[in-house]
């Protein structure tokens, strides 16, 4: 007997309980881990974590420029949603957003100074949380065995899922 309440009839019935216990887990923390990383990002700094995401994808491009197709690329979230985050960070001087001049179709993003002044002043709190509730729990060697998994697991989600891989950038 499966030490999990599982029905019959729910997809989880094919998956012995070791593979639940691994799900469940895994989203349990992710659930939580954004839900807190959005507030700790609220409380200390204005900010949402959607506007963190952003803030710190444009980064990884030397010119701080991305349209919004490869921007939603990189935060593995769907087009429109990061389009109106970014017209959400426009109203506050964290992003510009101006047609890409090769195609006026396309719109680029561009983060600010005030953006990435925005970035500076949130990092270092957001990484003493994120220290304190996710890499405080695992030793050097669970560290380097999650990072192997959450990377093999990504390497499927390119595989098999809908987006794109985004440029070779962090």
């Amino acid at each position: 007997m499966s030490r999990y309440e599982i029905p019959p009839e729910s997809p989880f019935a094919f998956l012995g309980d070791d593979d639940i216990r691994a799900w469940y887990a895994f989203m349990k923390v992710q659930l939580r881990l954004r839900y807190e990383m959005n507030r700790q990002l609220r409380v200390d700094s204005g900010i949402t974590l959607a506007d963190y995401d952003v803030l710190v994808a444009l980064t990884s491009e030397p010119t701080g420029t991305m349209t919004i197709s490869d921007l939603a690329i990189r935060i593995g979230a769907e087009r429109s949603r990061v389009s109106h985050q970014a017209h959400r960070m426009a109203t506050k001087d964290l992003v510009t957003l101006l047609p890409n001049p090769d195609d006026r179709r396309i719109t680029d993003v561009t983060l600010t100074d005030d953006g990435r002044d925005l970035l500076a002043r949130a990092s270092p709190g957001h990484i003493s949380f994120v220290r304190s509730v996710f890499f405080d729990a695992l030793n050097p060697e669970q560290g380097t065995r999650i990072a192997e998994a959450f990377e093999n697991i990504y390497e499927l989600l390119i595989t098999h899922g809908s987006l794109p891989r985004p440029t070779d950038r962090p």
